[in-house]
């Protein structure tokens, strides 16, 4: 597929490194689009070209990328009247990068199939920094054929990709790969402050502890960089994108008759972030909860 032309939508934090990317390293045309003008400055020195709507870049790609804010966005970007897939010649695939539901996912592969567009769900995992660098890790949910198909361009912006399944399966992948994020990241924050207040410096204990058996991603990345010095900047993931993906979480793990205790409560530590003053903030703002003994907020209904 590497003579197709690329079109890719949405050139967010993690969108417009992603498209960087695929601008770079393709050797065909590649079309972008965002509502946000200051966007394409994302792609300046490459030779993206930028289309004026939705419509023209799906009447001109033939394998289209989204990275967008959830599966509300995805589905009116891919079947709305102003969609991708609203003229008369529309792309052969698409496959989006956002993480939504599962249910969402699957519900618009069956509407695209109808339309003779394949769908694939690929979500991406790791930093902005890792996807500036063309590293992310890439859980697919895609036939095998299909996946076959669009390995090579997601290997643009991925180091790391797995096939998940069917479609879905990629959602189900990175949402449970979230969860055990924050709910470590959760885990670390009482830690950290049970430590110091025993008399072991922060420091000092992330130190020790990533020799042993609790080492994690979390504590090597997000321990050290944002909890140790507790810097916590706005324009990162905050409190109100990990509790999207949470609410996401639970909704599958009712819909498969699992209780997810931990899960809930992560829920309810990261509502207590958000109301009490990190509205915005880099999520592991946690700790502050933590720390001060607001505790988690009271579970709803």
């Amino acid at each position: 597929m590497t003579g197709n032309v690329i079109g890719f939508v949405g050139l967010g934090v993690m969108g417009g490194p992603m498209a960087r990317n695929m601008a770079l390293k393709h050797a065909g045309e590649v079309l972008v689009f965002d509502t946000q003008p200051a966007a394409f400055e994302a792609l300046a020195g490459t030779k993206a070209r930028r289309a004026a709507t939705l419509a023209e870049l799906g009447a001109q790609a033939d394998v289209v990328f989204l990275s967008l804010p959830g599966g509300p966005q995805v589905e009116q970007v891919c079947l709305g009247a102003q969609g991708l897939t609203a003229g008369p010649r529309r792309p052969s695939v698409i496959v989006d990068l956002s993480t939504t539901t599962v249910a969402s996912a699957r519900a618009v592969a069956q509407r695209l199939t109808e339309l003779g567009v394949a769908f694939a769900d690929a979500p991406v995992a790791r930093t902005r920094e890792a996807a500036q660098r063309g590293e992310l890790s890439i859980m697919v949910g895609a036939d095998a054929a299909l996946y076959a198909r669009i390995e090579p361009l997601l290997h643009y912006i991925g180091s790391d990709l797995t096939h998940c399944g069917a479609v879905g399966c990629g959602q189900v992948v990175k949402l449970i790969n979230n969860a055990l994020n924050f709910e470590n990241t959760v885990a670390l924050a009482e830690m950290m402050v049970l430590g110091q207040r025993a008399g072991v410096e922060p420091a000092t204990l992330l130190d020790a502890v990533s020799k042993g058996s609790g080492d994690s991603f979390v504590l090597r990345n997000h321990g050290r960089k944002a909890m140790l010095p507790r810097s916590f900047p706005e324009k990162s993931f905050p409190p109100e994108y990990v509790l999207k993906d949470i609410a996401c979480v639970l909704e599958l793990a009712a819909q498969n008759g699992v209780t997810a205790h931990v899960t809930e409560l992560a829920q309810r530590y990261f509502t207590a972030t958000a109301r009490a003053g990190w509205s915005g903030r880099y999520y592991p703002a946690v700790i502050e909860v933590v720390d001060r003994g607001i505790g988690p907020a009271p579970r709803e209904g």
